[in-house]
């Protein structure tokens, strides 16, 4: 099978699952859909093992490979094809996604059974695949933008799944908002590359680019700043970020899903793709670097804070995306690939243990409610641990090396870039705070009322559904979460993908191990950036540093936090009070949701209520509405008047308009 072949299918099959179970609606057994979803996305990911074998087999110059079935535009000079780009860096995202959505898609099986909506899930769940293939594997930027586009309204589709509550429905529309507004920049960006370049394939771009811009000049600047707002809003960085958190209101696996593999990681993967015009245009690349370093502190302080389980490990991803958008700005660009890789597995794993848990406690999710879990989901809480370790960066673990390798790339670059790398260890402290505060609390501590019934053999069920955010009560028709809380311990569907994703959030790291250990994905997407004008050169004693620090860190900081909610409680309490101005600002997220309100919200509000009653009143219906009519209406009164039925009358207007008329033509003959 050739490299085209099996790519194209990479694409085919979750079209052809969404089609499949779409089509069959109602008529579709909820078990059949959850088995036609997950296989298709499953057999994706096989052909995606495919292409990457062929891929291999090609010698490291020529592992590009196009393919076009037909042209979408070809006329006046512009010529876009439907076809899709296959290199190293497009094949690792395609295993990426599909991977790790399959398994997604196995774990939502069993937490999602009960669901009225069960067969409309699995119908969203491959097209947000499918949409999310498009943009990682288009040939050019005409089909990267059709498949942006895609990945933001399944997005929202999957964030408003539980269609009556107003709180989901409100989520869905501000993320597919802010997700429009990026879509905007990157449009635009592509609009003045286009104009200068006259070509909108990979190829032409990158080969074009320091042939007809020169370097750094003003215009490629704009156009990139443009595209990295569409990557900023994508990815949930400062400031498009704030639908991000209340993305939360969507099913757990659906959170799984958008802010592990997929959705989030779109901005790190075109940053990645449009490198060579980035490198030429440096001043936009450090804009985006200066913007992940400073998403990464900011998202990290507020992951401190927050009491919603969700809400902290989604904060906790708006913050690791920081990491991976600093990375490939500043040209670091194995290590932010290596850790967009082992965040997928850790990060998934994460949402899925907190979903087990939050099964368990009957939906309710906040960190107040919930203790002594040990005992009661003892594979819930090794799950919960074993990601919890990669990320936190804790020795050995997968995390410890892509963060490590990640910081040891931008400190290479020398100069301000060092701010960076301060920044990124000052980040890992924070993340190893908010890490162990989802690890502490839950499962330490004197059991709850939950765990005490689970441990005597009965499972959880609150008296009343209720809306975890809002708690009002819910029923469980079509629209609502349904009627079960599906925990690990008790479903085989969850606790595959849970074991498998543990053990990868373990071990994933061997794949770049330091001091070139190991080098298999280094040596696998060199392909991809063996243009970069940046190099990094074999530095020991520099990953050497890096490494003791990530070391002391976890040293000093698990102990600390191990006082704080174990040893000593209440702690935290005492701390919130002593620091009450840092911990207004970090609960109420840094007022970025207020300064949106105050800036952009009520003024495009009020704009939109004067133009309602102003213009539209006053303009459009009395003059383009009214004024037509009202003239029409003027010329009947006039014809019906001069209908007077007196013979006389039309023989006088009869002459005077051959009179009228032969007067015209003496005029023009003169």
């Amino acid at each position: 099978m050739s490299i085209s072949t099996s790519a194209w299918l990479v694409l085919a099959f979750p079209l052809a699952g969404m089609l499949t179970i779409a089509l069959g609606g109602k008529y579709w057994h909820p078990r059949a859909a959850a088995i036609i979803g997950t296989a298709a996305i499953a057999i994706a990911f096989a052909f995606a093992v495919v292409t990457l074998v062929n891929l291999q087999g090609l010698p490291a110059e020529d592992r590009v490979v196009t393919s076009s079935l037909w042209d979408l535009v070809n006329v006046a000079g512009l010529k876009v094809q439907l076809g899709i780009y296959v290199d190293p860096l497009s094949t690792f995202m395609a295993l990426v996604v599909t991977g790790v959505s399959a398994l997604i898609h196995l774990y939502s099986a069993g937490y999602m059974k009960s669901d009225k909506g069960y067969v409309r899930y699995f119908a969203y769940l491959n097209f947000f695949v499918f949409s999310m293939l498009v943009l990682v594997m288009a040939g050019n930027m005409v089909l990267l933008i059709i498949g942006w586009a895609f990945v933001g309204a399944a997005s929202y589709m999957l964030i408003a799944f539980w269609y009556r509550r107003s709180t989901a429905t409100a989520a869905g529309i501000k993320a597919f908002v802010i997700n429009v507004v990026g879509d905007v920049g990157l449009v635009l960006g592509t609009i003045i590359l286009f104009k200068t370049i006259g070509a909108l394939d990979y190829g032409s771009l990158f080969e074009s680019v320091q042939v007809d811009f020169e370097k750094n000049s003003a215009e490629l600047v704009v156009a990139m700043i443009l595209i990295l707002v569409g990557a900023f809003a994508k990815s949930a960085q400062i400031p498009l970020h704030t639908w991000l958190p209340d993305a939360m209101e969507g099913p757990t696996p659906v959170s799984s899903l958008i802010h592990a593999a997929t959705m989030v990681t779109a901005g790190v993967y075109l940053i990645g793709r449009l490198h060579p015009l980035f490198e030429w245009a440096p001043t936009a690349a450090d804009v985006g670097a200066v913007i992940g370093a400073i998403t990464l502190l900011v998202a990290g302080t507020i992951g401190l804070v927050m009491t919603d389980i969700k809400k902290v490990i989604a904060y906790s991803t708006m913050s690791q995306i920081g990491y991976m958008i600093m990375a490939v700005s500043a040209a670091a660009y194995v290590g932010g690939f290596f850790h967009l890789m082992t965040h997928a597995f850790f990060k998934a794993l994460l949402f899925m243990a907190a979903g087990s848990l939050i099964g368990a406690m009957g939906g309710e999710q906040s960190l107040n409610k919930m203790s002594g879990w040990r005992k009661a989901l003892p594979f819930t809480f090794k799950c919960m641990m074993a990601g919890g370790l990669a990320l936190a960066a804790f020795p050995l673990f997968s995390g410890f090396f892509s963060k490590d390798f990640l910081l040891y790339e931008i400190a290479d670059r020398g100069g301000l870039y060092w701010i960076l790398y301060v920044v990124g260890y000052i980040g890992a402290i924070f993340t190893v705070f908010y890490t162990f505060r989802i690890l502490w609390r839950p499962f330490w501590g004197k059991p709850c009322e939950q765990a005490v019934s689970l441990e005597e053999g009965h499972p959880w069920h609150a008296p009343e559904p209720f809306n975890p955010g809002t708690h009002e009560v819910e029923d469980t028709q079509v629209g609502f979460p349904g009627p079960e809380h599906n925990f690990a311990e008790e479903s085989r569907p969850m606790r595959i993908p849970m074991t498998i994703l543990a053990v990868l959030a373990v071990i994933a790291g061997v794949v770049q191990l330091p001091f070139e250990i190991t080098h298999v994905l280094g040596s696998f997407l060199e392909p991809t950036f063996a243009d970069s004008m940046i190099k990094h050169p074999v530095n020991n004693g520099l990953e050497a540093f890096g490494l003791v620090l990530s070391i002391l860190i976890a040293a000093i900081f698990i102990p600390i936090t191990w006082v704080i909610w174990v040893k000593k409680p209440g702690t935290s309490a005492r701390i919130e009070q002593r620091f009450k101005g840092l911990y207004e600002l970090f609960s109420h997220k840094w007022y970025f949701d207020e300064l949106i309100d105050l800036l952009i919200v009520r003024p495009m509000g009020w704009l939109g209520r004067w133009f309602k009653n102003t213009f539209e009143r006053v303009v459009v219906d009395g003059l383009f509405v009214g004024g037509p009519t009202s003239l029409v209406k003027a010329g009947s009164a006039a014809v019906r008047s001069l209908q007077t039925g007196l013979l006389r009358s039309y023989a006088a207007l009869l002459v005077i308009g051959v009179a009228a008329a032969l007067l015209y033509f003496l005029i023009r003959a003169a």
